[in-house]
């Protein structure tokens, strides 16, 4: 068939760049974490430095919390075509082969959704620690 490259590009290049999108989240969030920990406010001149060295990395997380989503359903797009078409190939297939190959292909939006989910939750908390942070310091430096 003309189209089993898209079984191998949902499982492995879809979920696979979502895997990926996660296990970033995870290290940037883990980094900026032990980051807050050890700074040391007063060691920042003006509240701009301070707020540019707090908000390094967070566009990437908040970046892979919009597109997750949107990838997902790349991935359940892809899924239905190969569906159908296999439909189209075999015009007296079993509905419940087309059921299976229906619900693999939303697990690729079920992915992007969990991973999006994540993202921003870690996104908004970081960025909660970040604007207290800042806040301390404007109460420490008047």
């Amino acid at each position: 068939m003309k189209m089993d490259w898209i079984s191998g590009a949902i499982d492995y290049g879809v979920i696979g760049i979502l895997i990926l999108f996660s296990i970033t989240v995870v290290a940037i969030a883990l980094e900026r974490i032990m980051f807050y920990r050890s700074l040391e406010v007063m060691n920042f001149p003006d509240i701009k430095s301070l707020e540019l060295a707090l908000t390094e990395k967070l566009f990437v997380i908040g970046s892979i919390g919009s597109n997750a989503p949107y990838l997902g359903l790349l991935g359940t797009v892809l899924g239905i075509m190969l569906t159908f078409y296999n439909m189209g190939l075999d015009a007296s297939m079993e509905p419940s082969k087309i059921m299976t190959g229906l619900s693999i292909a939303l697990k690729a939006t079920a992915i992007g959704l969990i991973v999006a989910l994540v993202a921003v939750s870690v996104y908004n908390t970081l960025l909660r620690k970040v604007k207290v942070i800042m806040l301390q310091w404007e109460i420490s430096h008047g």
